[in-house]
């Protein structure tokens, strides 16, 4: 079956089509998107029929911070395997993998292990409720699938896309729970102290990303600090995408402002399972009696290529690295689409999470354009590009070159218009649910 033929079937079998909305085809270029890989190495991948393309989108959706297949974690992953991967015993691994994120932060005296970033936050949500004897949790920005996160939107069809995220359906989420989830935007303050006064004693927690594609607003961390000291909430950072792309450790280290739980995933392992809650003694006995077990959370891959990963991520620099390089791309697209008079500007301060956007009709359809566009120039490309360690100056030629082509055709169709724009598409248009508006 070739690559198409092989995801039409798997819409039939497999609910979606893919287990990740983000790595869907649909929303890229629907029809175009290869959906199936074959080899991956470095920032280069080898689709299912055999073509290869250089990865400027997400580098598996934000994994594979040091590059595909990296040579010391795939070394560390394949000595595991072939020692034995799993037993009835337990991964001395997964202790050293403790001790190392207590070193790197010694706010957090204990450290728990899952193996994906949404069922880790559910994680830090139940120890948040076990420790404080409450229900309900704020919100501020993405967190998964899960139902204490999809609740907030049992108030209203589309509560959080109306702040962040649209599609998110609660179908399946206990209308019970209703209630339970408050959501506020980062940096409202007027927001936060309105749920705080009316609901700040029946708080469990307040989850939220340190920041996203800007630094946060002065004095807004301290906001959610102060709160939570005031009202016996616990604070909890999402270090899950922004974690060690911004700064080795995560990026709340940079702000001097300190949580009592820090989720960390994707990157952590490079494209292998792995995530961790780490927590300060507050939450100690809260991790203790909650239940909290799964009999993969104890297998070795996991521990053993974070180990690998975290180290050669500080050997290396690779947050000063990437955010470099991401700065460098931004760069590329302004003057680019100044040169051929294309509406677009950049949408991140972060080089890290490097972004933008059509100023033009039907921006939606033309960064589907763009996409399948670059498709036939050999790249993975869209309109965000998570920058990683195995980019350099001959991939950013390559790219930079394939750009000024591009916007060069697409200058003109955005000029003429819709009509213009959506007749050069070879598919259909892009999806345009699981939108990020957070900063």
């Amino acid at each position: 079956m070739t690559n198409q033929e092989l995801y039409r079937h798997a819409k039939a079998v497999i609910p979606g089509g893919a287990g990740l909305l983000s790595k869907r085809p649909e929303m890229m270029a629907p029809d175009l998107y290869p959906p199936y890989f074959r080899s991956t190495k470095g920032c280069r991948v080898t689709d299912l029929d055999g073509r290869e393309f250089i990865d400027f989108s997400t580098m598996g959706i934000g994994a594979c911070l040091l590059g595909f297949n990296d040579e010391e974690v795939s070394e560390a992953v394949v000595k595991t395997v072939r020692d034995g991967s799993f037993s009835s015993l337990n991964p001395p691994e997964e202790v050293e993998l403790a001790d190392r994120l207590l070193a790197i932060h010694p706010w957090a005296s204990w450290a728990r292990f899952a193996r994906g970033g949404g069922e880790l936050a559910a994680v830090a949500i139940r120890v948040a409720r076990a420790t404080t004897g409450r229900s309900k949790v704020l919100i501020i920005g993405y967190h998964g699938w899960h139902d204490w996160y999809l609740a907030a939107n049992l108030a209203s069809p589309d509560e959080l896309g109306g702040l962040w995220l649209k599609g998110l359906s609660p179908y399946g989420v206990p209308k019970e729970l209703l209630g339970t989830a408050l959501v506020c935007l980062h940096g409202d303050f007027e927001s936060l102290e309105r749920i705080f006064r009316e609901h700040g004693d029946e708080l469990a927690a307040v989850i939220a990303e340190p920041c996203r594609h800007e630094e946060p607003t002065t004095g807004f961390l301290e906001a959610l600090r102060a709160n939570c000291d005031r009202h016996g909430a616990m604070l909890v950072f999402d270090e899950i995408t922004i974690g060690w792309r911004y700064r080795f450790g995560g990026s709340h280290l940079s702000f001097g402002v300190t949580p009592d739980l820090a989720l960390f995933a994707k990157a952590m392992g490079n494209g292998h399972p792995i995530a961790a809650v780490i927590g300060n003694q507050k939450c100690f006995d809260g991790a203790t009696k909650a239940f909290l077990s799964s009999t993969y959370w104890t297998e070795r891959v996991g521990p053993a290529a974070a180990l690998a990963t975290i180290a050669k991520m500080e050997r290396s620099h690779v947050a000063e690295k990437v955010n470099t390089f991401g700065h460098r791309v931004m760069r590329l697209w302004e003057e680019a689409a100044n040169a051929v008079g294309l509406p677009l500007e950049t949408t991140s301060r972060f080089g890290c999470l490097a972004s933008f956007r059509f100023k033009t009709p039907a921006p939606n359809a033309l960064r589907t354009l763009f996409t399948q566009l670059m498709l036939e120039r050999g790249f993975l490309a869209g309109v965000g590009f998570y920058p990683s360690l195995v980019h350099g100056d001959a991939e950013f030629d390559l790219y930079a070159a394939a750009v000024r082509e591009v916007f060069a055709i697409l200058a003109p169709l955005a000029q003429e218009g819709e009509g213009a724009i959506r007749a050069a598409l070879k598919g259909p248009e892009a999806h345009t649910t699981f939108q990020r508006l957070l900063k």
